[in-house]
């Protein structure tokens, strides 16, 4: 879509992907090391956060938005194929959660690129893992954040 004047409308991101990236990652208004040792503060937002940083619930807000057009960006940027609202809004998520470049190398992607959207859709569960003290582990909350991103694509 695109203004009177021919500027493009920026695609909003659906509020089930925002509600869903709100409840997996929690709201933190004091900054804390993640568990990859990264500054992390709000929902989410690590970029120039600083320990000891504090911000208000609608600074977090604003962090998650301008992250999540960012992460959505990406997406538009790599899927080549048509997405509805949820299924943009499930990628944008998988994105915010594990950057743009395991989307980009994924047979998630591929699949999806290829229009097997039902294939694209299984492959959500294959990113449940993460390395903890030096050993690649499954965890239970990205079990449930992938199974939740899965439902909202298949919901599309």
């Amino acid at each position: 879509m695109t203004t009177p004047s021919g500027a493009a409308i920026p695609r909003e991101i659906h509020p089930d992907a925002l509600a869903l990236v709100r409840h997996f990652e929690g709201l933190y208004l004091k900054a804390y090391l993640c568990p990859a040792g990264v500054p992390t503060i709000g929902y989410g937002h690590t970029a120039g956060v600083k320990l000891g940083q504090t911000i208000t619930s609608l600074q977090a807000e604003v962090y998650l938005r301008a992250d999540m057009a960012e992460a959505a960006g990406d997406v538009d940027r790599l899927v080549k194929v048509p997405l509805t609202d949820r299924q943009r809004g499930a990628l944008t998520s998988f994105v915010f959660n594990l950057g743009a470049g395991a989307l980009q190398t994924s047979t998630l992607l591929r699949l999806l690129n290829e229009r097997d959207y039902k294939g694209a859709a299984g492959q959500f569960g294959r990113w449940v893992f993460a390395t903890v003290n030096g050993k690649k582990v499954e965890l239970e909350g990205l079990k449930k954040r992938r199974a939740a991103e899965r439902a909202l694509f298949e919901a599309g």
